[in-house]
């Protein structure tokens, strides 16, 4: 969250510049919605702004990312793992060690206290992993706030689990049976919703996706990651790693944890695409290997779609990276050669799985799993005297019987709360 202090600073920074009024991040993003969206889209920029310049507003945040959510996480040498591996040093930000186990707490518990301070009080999201949705049920519970979930029945059936800790939280989750039955069907269904009830729901949008000002705002809840990141390694090392590693599906952890960096010439930072079975069309979501300039939900960015403009299906291992479109911010920085992209295949991330847990003895969600992976061939490749440090974004509790699965672990019971 940025203080009033930085916010008079930032105005002299050119990565404050963007996005600009109309949440362009150059030729990427904006608000593409229907006109029933750009009232509730414009109040909630004005109740943002507003919120962002109100210190009271900003110490309830920090209070509840401390007490409830349980910041700040951890930065941790994974020793083992170098040894292992033999080349740099890997530190992990754990953001796994968050409450509900993800970063996805952030945003939930600043969108939440913007709800109550629009008088909103009924919240809809949509997730994928699964894990924006536990993190938004549980900011509900907390505000005694209605809560609905929307979540493509492929996701309900891989994230069962934490289909059951919604419930148990008391959201009310509902399984979108068309398309995929994944989360870009789930954006759909919510934002149905949204546009019928916009007068006493907010939208807690789970990625730096959508229309103005969801990119900015998302970014700007998970910006405290790269903010302790920046601040751990200066106390603990003494200097800033040389490359940062964060998957990329929508691309919200990833733009939390790179954005205090980018004025960091010497820290490379790389992001991570899931690649899936292949890069054939349909068989992977990475969307800088074979997307395209489109316009998808809200806003314009890279998209895997067909020459007609029909939206491709993607595949990944993980619900959470199994998405079409990447958020707009990443989409520029790309184009001005400050953030690099790669991908790892559902396989890499399913062996990098198994080597954190066996060598460290930390379980990562199989999103993270790829920017693991993809760690894991750059430190090969460096010297053991560099650095570098991957967010560990998420834990894997939730992609266990799922893992098990696809592993052809036999006995498994059986789990269901679709």
């Amino acid at each position: 969250m940025l203080t009033s202090e930085n916010t008079k600073e930032n105005l002299k920074d050119p990565r404050f510049q963007i996005p600009d009024n109309q949440g362009r991040f150059g030729p990427y993003g904006g608000s593409f919605v229907p006109e029933t969206l750009c009232y509730p889209l414009q109040e909630l920029n004005e109740a943002y702004e507003a919120a962002k310049a109100d210190p009271s507003f900003q110490a309830e945040l920090n209070r509840l990312l401390k007490e409830f959510a349980g910041r700040p996480t951890e930065l941790y040498h994974a020793e083992r793992l170098s040894n292992k591996i033999g080349g740099a040093q890997i530190f992990l930000k754990r953001e796994d060690l968050l409450h509900t186990g993800a970063h996805k707490i952030n945003n939930a518990l600043g969108q939440a206290l913007l709800a109550k301070r629009m008088g909103k009080k009924r919240i809809i999201a949509e997730t994928g992993a699964g894990q924006h949705g536990i993190a938004t049920a549980s900011v509900c519970a907390r505000f005694g706030l209605e809560c609905k979930i929307y979540m493509g029945a492929e996701d309900m059936r891989r994230q069962a689990l934490n289909v059951f800790k919604m419930r148990l939280s008391g959201a009310e989750v509902h399984g979108v049976e068309t398309g995929s039955k994944t989360l870009k069907e789930a954006i759909n269904e919510a934002m149905r919703d949204w546009v019928t009830h916009v007068r006493t729901t907010h939208y807690i949008l789970g990625s730096a996706l959508g229309a103005h000002p969801y990119p900015l705002m998302v970014r700007d809840f998970h910006r405290i990651i790269g903010r302790e990141t920046k601040k751990q390694f200066r106390d603990k090392t003494g200097q800033l790693p040389n490359e940062l590693i964060a998957c990329v599906g929508g691309g919200s952890n990833a733009i939390g944890f790179f954005f205090d960096f980018l004025d960091e010439s010497g820290v490379q930072l790389t992001g991570v695409e899931a690649g899936g079975r292949s890069l054939k069309e349909g068989e992977h979501a990475a969307r800088f290997e074979g997307g395209k300039l489109g316009i998808l939900q809200g806003c314009k960015t890279w998209i895997l779609q067909n020459s007609d403009g029909q939206i491709n299906p993607t595949h990944s291992v993980s619900a959470g990276l199994d998405y079409a479109a990447i958020g707009p911010e990443h989409a520029y920085y790309r184009d001005k050669n400050r953030i690099d992209f790669g991908w790892a295949s559902d396989e890499q991330a399913l062996e990098a799985f198994k080597t954190l847990s066996a060598e460290e003895g930390i379980l990562p969600a199989l999103e993270t799993s790829h920017g693991l992976a993809y760690a894991f061939e750059r430190a090969a490749q460096l010297d053991k005297d560099q650095i570098i440090c991957v967010n560990l974004s998420g834990r894997g509790d939730k992609d266990a019987m799922e893992a098990a699965r696809i592993m052809g672990v036999e006995g498994l019971p059986k789990m269901s709360f679709g």
